[in-house]
């Protein structure tokens, strides 16, 4: 039986239609993405899955006693009693484990029993019983085990004991995210669940996700993260919801080839329609008349019952750079940089020195507090380096996108901010190019500080469209944007002559734009280049953990077989494992060529589809081996 199965919603707010006919279903252990633009309503159909909200028509079902597990984009902790203002974050966590609590407190209460007084038999038999539960239950270990998810999540142990009043937006999210994924409900609803971790939380809980027993509804704009845990994606639609097999990029090609096959039906049929029309016109009053009405007839009907309607051309934003003056060669270069506030006596990290040329996207990496938006100010010169220097080249023209928007005027509305970088341009003009980024008549006189944070995001990137600059310098510039605009987007930087520095969590736009990795270790101290894109340095990083296994795999392994040494690779084992991981992932990138290229032929991209699951099933399983086997290769 399905976890839960939605037929036939429908929701309204007054006259206006959210969606209508949206029919699915949850199958037990659902891998599952609901996606679709922003505006459409996946946060009112989740309230509706959850029951906090009536649809106006249709009906949920719910298999029998099933638990969910909800992560909302902004958590509120209920802070009205003081045990709760004050209850921490390990509290916050223990509160999933109150079953498993209950039965540890049992068990002590009878150790103290076994103590206090001669043990029976009754006795012994019940403290028996109990113990293998608790042991079975992992009594013993659920400590590591909500350490483990904490460090996940990107706390230290130092964290452990802050109240949750003290906790930033962020830092509530992660920990209501480590209560829901150490309660293991049977359904986990999560509404933007990466938001507010970095690369490697984001990771961590990807590998956490694809071992978890139950089933998941995804809700994100992380189109890698989608890529990884996710082998179903439902698309929201104002009539519907559309049902597609595979990950994000999966899904991706099969919309793609979907929107192709549904133009051309309705270009074929618009061209019969027209040939019948011109038939009946002709003939309705001549010697073909009875022909005329028959065909008459037959068009009618098919216009009635079988008519295919307009392709839809969504809302989404144009964005197209404009030409910029060539800059020289060297755009950027540093010499012994330290990067760090100049009355601090620590520094953030030193780099070796750094070079990025003309038509190079450099991707900038590293966990929240790294470093990197103060490395950014330093190139920018709004920053003096805590030691070293930073050289920019000639003929630049720069164009930043700042992660915070704080470059825009919030007493200014856009209008007035569009129409300060184009004065000649008339006010027509100026809400044509408005127009494009989403913004309409009723918005363009509304101050900028009034605005939603992706109406911020869009109209800083309308001013970046407009500054004709040659080096772009991005602090997390697919923020706020749905997927469709973040694809579009992704085309527009690839399509860029200039060269990039590139801020960002977004491992797909990473992964498509970058030809250098700069990444920071905060334990370290330190940055690493990676020449190369992001698979380049995936691959590059799995070499050195594993070589780093292999090397600090203790020589007395022999001598100690229990020690999980049966489990251990050898360092031929692990290269042919890593070969392995390197062919699946070519051939899910041939596959997805193929699907571009069927896109036509649904049988064959049908078959493209299932086979692209099953090879990322077994890639998905081959680096868990390798992560499980480097771990191994760790202990001692």
């Amino acid at each position: 039986m399905s976890l839960m199965t939605v037929v036939d919603l429908a929701k309204a707010y007054g006259a206006q239609d959210v969606f209508r006919g949206v029919s699915f279903s949850l199958p037990p252990g659902a891998h599952t993405a609901l996606v679709g633009p922003n505006g459409i309503g996946k946060t009112t159909l989740i309230r509706i899955l959850l029951g906090n909200e009536s649809p106006d028509h249709g009906r949920v079902q719910r298999a029998r006693n099933l638990s969910i597990g909800y992560l909302p984009q902004e958590v509120m902790f209920s802070m009205t009693r003081k045990e709760e203002m004050d209850a921490t974050i390990w509290d916050n966590c223990l509160t999933a484990l109150a079953d498993l609590r209950r039965l540890e407190q049992q068990v002590t209460d009878l150790e103290e029993a076994l103590a206090s007084q001669e043990p029976t038999d009754d006795l012994l038999s019940r403290y028996g019983r109990l113990q293998e539960r608790f042991e079975r239950a992992g009594g013993y270990t659920y400590s590591s085990r909500i350490k483990q998810v904490l460090h996940g999540l990107g706390f230290d142990d130092e964290s452990f004991e802050r109240p949750l009043r003290l906790l930033s937006g962020g830092e509530r999210t992660r920990a209501l995210l480590a209560r829901l994924l150490l309660e293991e409900p049977d359904l986990l609803i999560l509404d933007e669940p990466t938001n507010h971790l970095d690369i490697e939380a984001v990771e961590w809980l990807e590998g956490w996700l694809n071992d978890w027993k139950g089933g998941y509804l995804v809700v994100s704009h992380d189109r890698y993260f989608l890529d990884r845990t996710v082998n179903v994606v439902l698309e929201l639609r104002p009539d519907g919801i559309d049902h597609y097999r595979g990950n994000y990029s999966a899904y991706a090609a099969q919309r793609e080839a979907r929107r192709i096959r549904w133009q051309q039906e309705y270009k074929e049929q618009q061209a019969f329609i027209r040939k019948e029309q011109d038939f009946i016109q002709r003939n309705i009053a001549g010697q073909k008349t009875r022909q005329a009405q028959g065909r008459r007839k037959r068009l009618e009907r098919m216009l009635r019952d079988d008519a295919i309607d307009r392709p839809d051309h969504r809302r989404s934003i144009m964005i197209a750079f404009e030409d910029a003056e060539r800059s020289g060669d060297l755009v950027l270069e540093t010499r012994d940089l330290v990067v760090g506030y100049a009355d601090s006596r620590e520094h953030l990290f030193s780099a070796p020195d750094l070079r990025l040329d003309r038509g190079e996207c450099v991707a900038l990496i590293g966990p929240n507090g790294a470093g990197k938006t103060t490395f950014v100010k330093n190139v920018l010169g709004e920053l003096a380096p805590q030691g070293g220097t930073v050289r920019l080249g000639a003929s630049l023209a720069i164009g930043y996108f700042a992660q915070a928007h704080e470059d825009l005027n919030p007493d200014v509305s856009m209008f007035g901010e569009i129409h300060e970088l184009r004065p000649a341009w008339t006010n027509e003009q100026v809400r044509g190019f408005l127009a494009r980024f989403l913004f309409h008549d009723d918005d363009l006189k509304k101050p900028i500080g009034q605005l939603s944070g992706g109406e911020r995001g869009r109209i800083a990137l309308a001013k970046l469209v407009l500054s004709g600059a040659n080096f772009l310098l991005l602090d997390e510039p697919t923020n706020h944007l749905d997927l469709l605009s973040q694809e579009l987007l992704q085309q527009a930087l690839q399509e860029f002559e200039g060269t990039i520095l590139l801020v960002s969590h977004d491992r797909y736009l990473i992964n498509a734009l970058a030809t250098q990795i700069w990444v920071i270790s905060p334990a370290e101290q330190l940055l690493h280049v990676y020449k190369g894109d992001y698979q380049s340095y995936l691959e590059e990083r799995k070499k050195e953990r594993a070589a780093s296994a292999v090397i600090n795999s203790p020589s007395r392994t022999a001598s100690s077989p229990q020690a999980s040494g049966s489990r251990r690779m050898s360092p031929a084992q692990f290269s042919a494992l890593e070969n392995r991981i390197a062919a699946l992932e070519e051939e899910l990138a041939q596959l997805v060529q193929q699907m571009q290229s069927d896109a036509n032929d649904h049988d064959k991209l049908r078959r493209h589809s299932a086979h692209y699951s099953d090879v990322q099933r077994e890639l998905e399983e081959a680096l868990e081996i390798w992560e499980q086997a480097a771990m191994d290769a760790e202990r001692p």
